[in-house]
């Protein structure tokens, strides 16, 4: 028993910084325009290394390897009416990874965009996720919860 809490504590420690955060309510996006989306609600944050309020980022302050992922859940303001959407993480304000969902005139309603990646970090470099999508007749929307999740934790032995 005292060799599994050992590895366990083990675990956690080494695995950090790490969080995750999840949107708290509807975001509306300006139409066909790269918005950070607004991850303001914290599930985790084991340093306090992801800023919820200002710049919605994660800046780890320690090098290493880290596994990022997000969803980001995107409605049209109407049936039919959602176009496309792109789904992006950003390193260091340059988009580094991209999802892409385009609905070839067979518009939809919602759709997600998943991204997983492994990012090299720096002390200094910071990440952060965004969207882009075209509503045929108004202005889209980033879903919350349960919909739309950020996160990330440094990877160890890589």
């Amino acid at each position: 028993m005292a060799l599994t809490k050992i590895i366990g504590e083990g675990i956690g420690t080494l695995n950090s910084p790490a969080f995750e955060a999840e949107v708290s309510s509807n975001q509306t996006l300006t139409d066909n325009s790269t918005t950070i989306v607004e991850f303001d609600t914290e599930i985790f944050d084991t340093d306090g290394k992801y800023d919820h309020s200002t710049n919605y980022r994660f800046t780890p302050t320690v090098a290493g390897k880290y596994f990022v992922y997000v969803s980001i859940g995107v409605s049209a303001e109407g049936d039919a009416q959602l176009q496309n959407i792109f789904g992006m993480l950003y390193k260091n304000g340059s988009q580094v990874k991209n999802s892409h969902f385009n609905f070839a005139g067979n518009n939809a309603r919602f759709a997600t965009a998943t991204l997983n990646a492994i990012l090299t970090l720096d002390s200094d470099d910071y990440v952060d996720a965004r969207v882009q999508a075209a509503d045929s007749s108004g202005s889209a929307i980033v879903q919350p919860t349960p919909y739309s999740t950020f996160g990330a934790y440094k990877l160890v032995g890589v």
